[in-house]
């Protein structure tokens, strides 16, 4: 075994996803734990897999995502209930990014939406307990719903060299699907639902398995189908998602903010005419406005690691916010992140210090966000 089990997990409380044995195999370096399952974080330096990403082609055990699964005569109301995002709009075979709202505005979670039926959704979450949530309120709700966690268990195929992967794998119906569409499939037998998404950024697809005994037999028919062009087995690129303005529910955002105060607002279909959880709320934080913001950052001085707290930040030597994310982008050669700031000093060009435990205190000012790439044009190409 490539990572002593033992160090992180007594007992069967931690889930294993269906391809745990072969992140073994592929000499996964560390774990973390991600809506109760064990999700592998690394299988070389992060850097290297950061470089490997944006050359060549990445394979990301990803069954961490676990799956809401919305079904019932109603589940089309009961889904557009949980998100401001107008859920008409969606067509079946199409996914769409969204927030699930809780009755004060805060952001449940920011999962993928798919619609698989016209009353069949599957939201691919964020950590953290949605499941619970969706009973929840369905128990209140007085629709005909089965909320449930499906055998789905999805893998992300990632990196300029994705197509050509997927091409080998599924053909010109997988490589033609438009940005956040997907299709049902099977490969060798085995039942998944590819999707044009990814945490990336980069050109990348996801591959959700619906039979979590065939685990091994996904997991090593990608590799051979990627061989030829140098595919890798790695963890997420934290580097490449802050490149891309990407956010990580429960760093950069939890429960306690809103979309307008992390630049999600675009989630907000102001024209839905149908009601939604924390739609009043919602309507009277953006007449008041915002008091906080999630702003981009440079951090000035030699490279740092990635924060493993929020650190201080301090405007005109006084505390005003914290980093919520931060690390350096070889890239670009500097230090980039987030930071959650008081309104006034959100602005682009303010000048702000950052205190990092064991290095000091570093000079740095707000910048526009995303770092690389802000139209969006690589994940689209």
């Amino acid at each position: 075994m490539a990572f002593e089990m033992s160090l992180i997990q007594r007992g069967a409380r931690l889930r294993r996803s269906p391809f745990f044995d072969a992140t073994q195999r592929y000499g996964a370096k560390g774990y973390t734990v991600y809506n109760h399952m064990l999700f592998p974080t690394c299988f070389a330096d992060f850097e290297e897999e950061y470089w490997h990403l944006l050359n060549h082609v990445t394979l990301w055990d990803v069954s961490v995502e676990r799956q809401v699964e919305i079904t019932g005569p109603d589940a089309f109301a009961f889904a557009n209930l949980l998100t401001p995002r107008d859920l008409s709009k969606c067509a079946v075979g199409q996914g769409k990014y969204v927030v699930i709202t809780a009755e004060d505005g805060g952001i449940i979670n920011d999962p993928v939406l798919l619609r698989l039926g016209e009353n069949h959704f599957w939201l691919a979450l964020a950590d953290s307990d949605v499941l619970l949530w969706a009973r929840g309120v369905a128990l209140r709700s007085g629709l005909r719903v089965k909320i449930t966690e499906p055998d789905v268990s999805p893998l992300q195929i990632q990196g300029p060299k994705a197509k050509d992967v997927v091409q080998a794998l599924f053909g010109d119906a997988a490589t033609k699907l438009r940005y956040y569409w997907f299709l049902e499939t099977k490969l060798d037998g085995i039942p998944v639902v590819v999707t044009r998404t990814g945490w990336t950024g980069e050109v990348g697809y996801e591959v959700y398995l619906r039979d979590g005994s065939r685990g091994d037999e996904l997991w090593e028919r990608i590799m051979a189908a990627g061989k030829p062009h140098n595919i890798r087995a790695t963890g997420p690129s934290d580097i490449r998602r802050v490149e891309a303005g990407i956010l990580n529910w429960g760093a950069d955002m939890t429960a306690a903010n809103n979309v307008y105060e992390v630049g999600l607002d675009y989630l907000v279909d102001n024209g839905k005419t149908a009601d939604y959880i924390g739609r009043d709320a919602l309507k009277r934080i953006k007449a008041e406005g915002v008091k906080q913001k999630l702003a981009g950052i440079e951090i000035e001085g030699v490279r740092i690691e990635m924060n493993a707290i929020r650190w201080a930040v301090a405007a005109n030597g006084s505390r005003t916010g914290r980093v919520t994310s931060a690390l350096y982008s070889p890239r670009l050669k500097r230090n980039i992140g987030y930071a959650m700031m008081p309104l006034e000093y959100s602005a682009l060009g303010t000048p702000l210090t950052v205190t990092i435990p064991g290095v000091g205190t570093r000079k740095t000012k707000v910048v526009p966000r995303p770092f690389v790439d802000p139209n969006k044009d690589i994940p689209k190409s």
